[in-house]
């Protein structure tokens, strides 16, 4: 399993205090099956505790990945539940491009992106 996060996704999880090995389980969560919700377009929601707190006073994740045939983990979006419930219509369809993008490209784009800095993999295997 390769795990990814977008620049942005990237950017927000480090400024929120959310650790490699916290994204890592919840990667391996979404694979197994468990996750808040099956947004469709390869999208789902997974919820993660915040600081100090449980998974009520936490944050949503939206995560891209193709059940069944895709090693590849996206994470794509973070936000407080207390900012807002969910995405909306324009943010769904937007992410969900994002997420078919990076799962039906090539390693060599994958690459690339990594190399341009717009895409992060994280050390999974380690962890």
């Amino acid at each position: 399993m390769r795990v990814f996060e977008n620049k942005r996704f990237n950017r927000w999880a480090h400024d929120e205090g959310i650790t490699e090995a916290a994204l890592c389980q919840m990667a391996r969560d979404v694979v197994n099956g468990r996750v808040g919700a099956d947004l469709g377009g390869y999208l789902f929601k997974k919820r993660i505790a915040g600081k100090g707190g449980g998974k009520s006073g936490g944050y949503r994740t939206i995560v891209g990945y193709r059940r069944g045939n895709s090693s590849r983990v996206l994470f794509l979006y973070g936000f407080a539940k207390n900012e807002r419930p969910n995405i909306t219509d324009r943010e769904h369809e937007a992410l969900s491009i994002a997420a078919t993008n990076l799962i039906n490209a090539t390693d060599a784009q994958v690459a690339e992106l990594i190399a341009k800095a717009r895409l992060f993999e994280l050390r999974c295997e380690s962890i």
